[in-house]
């Protein structure tokens, strides 16, 4: 992966924390008194992204192999690679939160 791939995929991650903090949970006493939302509204929202990243990747490709003349190969190689990245890192943080859930489960009661 090259470093303008990570740039690229850390922008996206910052340009979407204002719209995070911005988000009110219509479930009362789903925010901290900090107003910050729930977890679980952001988790779906990442899971959205990423499943609206990998769908325009597909999209393309499918356009790109039934000859489209307005889609190159690299906007579909790009493309694919944001959904590959989107999806490694939203797997590492299943992953972290697995673990995490497994740490509190063996801790003594």
């Amino acid at each position: 992966m090259s470093q303008m791939q990570v740039d690229s995929v850390l922008a996206q991650i910052r340009a979407l924390a204002p719209s995070t903090a911005a988000h009110r949970p219509a479930a009362p006493g789903a925010t901290s008194a900090s107003g910050v939302p729930a977890f679980g509204d952001v988790l779906r929202k990442s899971l959205d992204s990423v499943n609206a990243t990998q769908q325009s990747a597909a999209q393309l490709a499918d356009a790109f192999q039934r000859g489209d003349k307005s889609v190159d190969l690299a906007s579909v190689m790009l493309e694919t690679q944001k959904a590959t990245v989107s999806f490694r890192a939203l797997t590492e943080v299943r992953n972290r939160l697995v673990n995490v859930y497994q740490d509190i489960m063996n801790m003594p009661i």
